[in-house]
This record gives C-alpha cells, sequence and structure tokens, in this order.
C-alpha cells in the first residue's frame, strides 16, 4: 500500500474513529516535551546532538518502533510540518509496514520561506495537546520495550 498524505483533520478523524490507529510523533523528545497531539507516542526519527547542536539520526528509531509495533499496525506519522514523518514513512515502507499516513503539516504546521503557515497544523487547528515527557506514550519508556 502506498503511503497516504493525510491533513491533521484527517489524523484526528482516524484517531477518533475505531479503525485501531496511533499516532507516532517522530520530532525529537525536546520538542515533544514542549508540546504534541494529546494521543501522540514518541520515537523520534532524529535526535539532538548536544555537542553540535544539530539534530541527527537516531540509529535506534526503527528498532524502538517495531519493537513496540508490529508491520501491520496502522501509523499516523507526525512530526513538526511533514518532511521528517515523510522520512519515516519512507522507512517504515521499506521495512514492510504497509498502513502509513503521513501528516502533512504536522504539529506546528507547514511554512513558506517567509514564514507564513500554508499548511495549518495540529497546533493552529486547536486540536487537543499535551505537553510533558508522554509517561509510557514517551520514547524513555518505549525504548526500554527495545532492550
Amino acid at each position: 500500500m502506498a503511503i497516504q498524505n493525510i491533513s491533521p483533520q484527517e489524523a484526528k478523524d482516524l484517531l477518533e474513529s475505531d479503525l485501531g490507529y496511533v499516532y507516532v510523533d517522530v520530532r525529537s523528545e525536546f520538542e515533544f516535551e514542549q508540546g504534541h497531539p494529546a494521543p501522540a507516542i514518541n520515537i523520534p526519527i532524529k535526535q539532538l546532538n548536544q555537542s553540535s547542536k544539530m539534530l541527527e539520526d537516531n540509529p535506534d528509531f526503527l528498532a524502538v518502533l517495531a519493537a513496540n509495533f508490529p508491520v501491520d499496525t496502522k501509523l499516523i506519522i507526525g512530526c513538526a510540518a511533514g518532511p521528517r514523518s515523510a522520512e519515516a514513512c519512507r522507512i517504515l515502507a521499506q521495512q514492510g509496514y504497509q498502513d502509513l499516513a503521513n501528516v502533512e503539516g504536522g504539529f506546528g504546521g507547514m511554512r513558506d520561506m517567509a514564514g507564513t503557515v500554508i499548511k495549518e497544523g495540529w497546533m493552529q487547528l486547536g486540536f487537543p495537546v499535551e505537553s510533558g515527557d508522554g509517561g509510557a506514550q514517551g520514547y524513555s519508556a518505549l525504548k526500554k520495550g527495545k532492550e
């Protein structure tokens, strides 16, 4: 199955349905803690390198996701605007995940070069938001499932 590109509204609708979708926020732990869609779990595709202060590939991304979700899981993948989640969808599709939806606009909205929001995100649409590490939904807890 091809990767679907969906809006934050479509993501919210899928989560509210009884179809069993899981929202995976692939932003860094810091970004997730600052605010995330209320039902989201966090498995970062990139992590902040404390030395360089740059985001780098998370070498455990796929292993942590696979340890917590079998390939038949229906996944909604979101990030800040859409590029990291699109990358995560490509990686997961290559590993056999088939029911993947990329949230275009993500949490914070897609912006043009001038910084103007061109596609609203979860937050701009006023959908339920939580902050903090997510407890059992956070990366630290989910990573333990891999070990």
